[in-house]
């Protein structure tokens, strides 16, 4: 009965069912996945789909299920047409843009394979993700979001934290939010923490554990840890 984390898996199919391999997830665990499922990697619908079928895994709200989110409503309702995209609000051509440039070709093409009663199951697991998680594991806090506490200060209420802050901002690594609690995050690739001595696998300072490993680059991995005893797992190793 054990306690896993997976975060950014970004379409990487392959990768997700390879770690489930490896950790050899059992019914009585639990899985948290914190976010970006969606977007860039070959198989981001197929990774989601495969994740709403475990009914022991939680999967929370990343930027890019946010990006998507109106988005893929938007393609269930309008079919694209010069017509149709000229009568469209700035606010959603501006969305439809900004989630183009952060990688949606690949989700936007396995949505649309889906039937309509599919798609809508789609939307409405998206709408249902949590974007943050108090747990304890072995006497252990764990705080679970997919990017970090932005404009933190000590004493805030988590209820307090906007979307924006729990899923958009990044986490502050050179800062420790808690004394008691370990915050773990996505959406920030280990290779891009300043002074991290082992870009490309999991992070832990300051009571941060940082778990994207940059799955979707050429050289990256999709990591997972057991919160019980620490242990990581990784693709490729």
């Amino acid at each position: 009965m054990a306690t896993y984390v997976i975060s950014d898996i970004h379409g990487m199919y392959s990768k997700f069912i390879e770690l489930l391999n490896k950790i050899k997830l059992k019914d009585t665990d639990t899985l948290y996945i914190l976010g970006d499922v969606l977007d860039r990697g070959p198989d981001p619908i197929k990774t989601l789909l495969k994740i709403m079928s475990m009914p022991n895994v939680i999967c929370m709200l990343g930027n890019h299920e946010d990006m998507a989110l109106d988005c893929l409503k938007f393609f269930m309702t309008t079919e694209i047409t010069e017509q149709s995209l000229a009568g469209v609000s700035e606010e959603m051509l501006e969305n439809l843009v900004t989630w183009q440039y952060n990688g949606s070709k690949t989700t936007i093409d396995g949505f649309r394979a889906l039937d309509r009663a599919k798609q809508q199951e789609v939307i409405d697991f998206i709408e249902d993700m949590p974007e943050i998680e108090e747990i304890s594991v072995v006497g252990q806090k764990y705080l679970l979001v997919h990017g970090g506490l932005g404009d933190f200060y000590p004493g805030k209420p988590i209820e307090d934290y906007t979307i924006e802050e729990l899923i958009w901002a990044r986490a502050e690594y050179d800062i420790q939010y808690f004394d008691d609690t370990y915050v773990v995050t996505g959406h920030t690739p280990t290779q891009g923490i300043p002074g991290n001595p082992r870009p490309g696998y999991i992070y832990r300072q300051n009571n941060h554990i940082a778990i994207d490993c940059g799955a979707v680059r050429r050289s990256g991995r999709l990591a997972a840890i057991r919160l019980d005893d620490g242990k990581e797992f990784y693709t490729g190793d």
